[in-house]
């Protein structure tokens, strides 16, 4: 009788441990695939705020003319093309690019 019990005790609490090891990882699992969602979550509400951003000033052209009006249109001086960004990551790129020239030209100054 005494080693029933003994054998029912230790079943019991095997399969107590193997089901909470079991539940433990499904919600780690869980707990991974929320993070990466909640981070495509706020890289795509950032780029919607962009996006607004974007379309209340390109569809007021009357700001565009007010604030020209106010510097003057002889001060006024427009964007060349090739100074527009689509986004950051192309700024950067281009950052990168000139700072990795601006160190290639001062090791060549630092050899003269």
């Amino acid at each position: 009788m005494y080693k029933l019990k003994l054998i029912i005790s230790i079943l019991t609490f095997s399969f107590c441990l193997i089901l909470t090891s079991s539940i433990k990882n499904q919600t780690r699992e869980i707990e991974k695939k929320i993070n990466v969602l909640s981070s495509k979550n706020f890289q795509k509400e950032k780029d919607l705020n962009e996006i607004q951003l974007d379309f209340h000033y390109l569809t007021s052209p009357s700001i565009i003319e007010k604030k020209i009006e106010y510097i003057g249109i002889q001060k006024y001086i427009s964007m060349e093309y090739s100074n527009l960004f689509f986004n950051m990551e192309d700024f950067f790129n281009l950052h990168n690019k000139i700072a990795a020239q601006e160190a290639l030209d001062d090791k060549k100054i630092e050899k003269k």
